[in-house]
């Protein structure tokens, strides 16, 4: 495999949302109203550190309207490095483009000068330099009925292992919205984390593996957090909308022998106009919203409380969304009974794997 040195800009679920968009919703988790100007400061740091291209793993706007993809578009045109995307569910709603609303059959089109050759095949491979190829994959699928799910249909896949196999030599790292690797504990099978999985996740490490990718790029669940599962890294990157508004800067260098070697480093958004405590405001926002999902997480399996149990140890979670988005946190909850601590305590940071600031040597 031919040597390399390649660093690249991770921005995950930016959200992009127009003032005039802005959805005033009481439960939204995302804080859109920063959107914009957290934008704009990542790809400043991203221009001051010399980055040699940008990947965003989807989520790029509110919720697909063209004007905020048309905003991201012409912001994109502008850098001074090339930016790859793949879409989220957040950008094609719908199989195809209705009342302002940009579909799945066009998306590959509208981004035809970040990644996609086809305008037909929202799926796409390039060159990023010598020995280093990106797949840009679509993990947004629609049923009978028009709703959305998240896995990788055959036609994909068998292009999957058709591209590897004529990459065999060649590294090759992966994009995609939905996570393939488990990032919380026993995310494919639990009805709060399995929404945020591809539904064939498995199917897709086995070609991944065999096709020789070690590495994978994603978003979607909105939390830091670098996992191995089956051979597949994926590093998975908050949104920049949700504290606490991370991104990251990742360098990818490969030696004579195939050795790759990956510097992770996580940057956060601390300010916009109107927040100028951004990252204590955020905290807040998601404590605010986070009883009835915390509330369910109790209720639900392995847990199983009763109403009146899983509304206390709701209220007592209050942050805990908040502290799992920000990784590397390692949890203690001694008070609680010993069936609800061993749980809350397995979604802990790996170790020794960090989330933030990492070295893997693939």
């Amino acid at each position: 495999m031919p040597p390399f040195r390649y660093r690249l800009g991770i921005i995950s679920d930016p959200h992009i949302a127009l003032p005039e968009t802005i959805w005033q919703h009481q439960s939204r988790f995302h804080l859109v109203e920063v959107s914009l100007s957290a934008f704009e400061q990542a790809i400043a740091r991203f221009q001051a550190c010399g980055v040699d291209a940008l990947l965003l793993p989807g989520d790029l706007t509110q919720h697909g309207e063209l004007v905020n993809h048309h905003w991201l578009q012409q912001t994109l045109t502008a850098l001074p490095f090339p930016a790859y995307v793949v879409p989220g569910n957040h950008d094609v709603i719908y199989p195809r483009a209705t009342d302002g609303v940009l579909g799945l059959a066009e998306f590959p089109s509208q981004y035809a000068a970040f990644g996609y050759s086809d305008a037909a095949q929202p799926w796409y491979h390039c060159a990023l330099t010598p020995g280093l190829h990106l797949v840009g994959l679509n993990s947004n699928q629609f049923d009978a009925d028009g709703n959305q799910q998240g896995y990788l249909d055959e036609a994909q896949l068998d292009w999957l292992v058709t591209t590897l196999t004529e990459l065999r030599d060649r590294c090759v790292i992966v994009m995609v919205h939905h996570n393939s690797v488990e990032h919380l504990p026993d995310q494919l099978n639990h009805p709060l984390g399995r929404r945020y999985m591809l539904d064939n996740a498995p199917q897709v490490r086995q070609v991944l593996r065999d096709g020789g990718v070690r590495l994978v790029f994603t978003g979607h669940l909105h939390v830091q957090d670098i996992a191995q599962q089956d051979g597949i890294w994926e590093i998975a990157t908050g949104s920049l909308v949700s504290y606490p508004h991370p991104y990251r800067v990742v360098e990818l260098c490969q030696d004579d022998q195939g050795q790759l070697t990956v510097q992770i480093e996580s940057f956060h958004i601390t300010q916009a106009p109107g927040y100028e405590n951004l990252q204590d405001y955020s905290r807040d926002w998601i404590g605010d919203r986070s009883f009835p999902f915390m509330k369910q997480l109790a209720e639900l399996p392995p847990l199983n409380l009763p109403e009146t149990e899983a509304d206390e140890l709701a209220k007592q979670l209050r942050y805990f969304w908040a502290e799992i988005a920000e990784g590397d946190r390692t949890f203690s909850f001694a008070e609680q009974p010993p069936a609800v601590q061993q749980w809350l305590e397995r979604f802990s940071a790996g170790e020794p794997q960090q989330d933030n600031q990492a070295l893997l040597r693939l």
